[in-house]
């Protein structure tokens, strides 16, 4: 793989619309539709943009943005439901960079990750 990073899904309260990458369409539907959901309920309560985006070591990353112009946009609230979310969702995140380590760079699970 020679990407840096790949973008996993993103919501934008600007267009009103959400971005699921196809290459995880193997993923059941339920995660999808708990991803679908996350980015949403961000860019409806924050605003601006919310992209879930997998690191080449494999690491599940939040990135934000907003618009200059963007007088609705909440800073520090952004960093906050960031945080909320990384914690209500751990298990989840922490899943998805399990499957994307397996799936996509091609790492083998040792005996600890196998018996979380």
């Amino acid at each position: 793989m020679d990407q840096e990073e790949i973008v996993l899904c993103g919501s934008s309260a600007y267009t009103k619309k959400y971005y699921f990458n196809e290459e995880f369409a193997s993923l059941p539907e339920s995660i999808k539709e708990e991803l679908k959901i996350l980015c949403v309920l961000y860019t409806e309560d924050i605003g601006g943009e919310l992209t879930l985006v997998f690191e080449k070591d494999g690491r599940l990353n939040f990135r934000t943005a907003a618009d200059e112009w963007d007088l609705l946009y909440d800073d520090i609230g952004s960093v906050l439901k960031v945080k909320q979310l990384q914690s209500a969702k751990q298990e989840l995140l922490e899943s998805l960079e399990l499957y994307f380590k397996v799936f996509f760079l091609g790492e083998t699970l040792t005996e600890e990750e196998l018996e979380d």
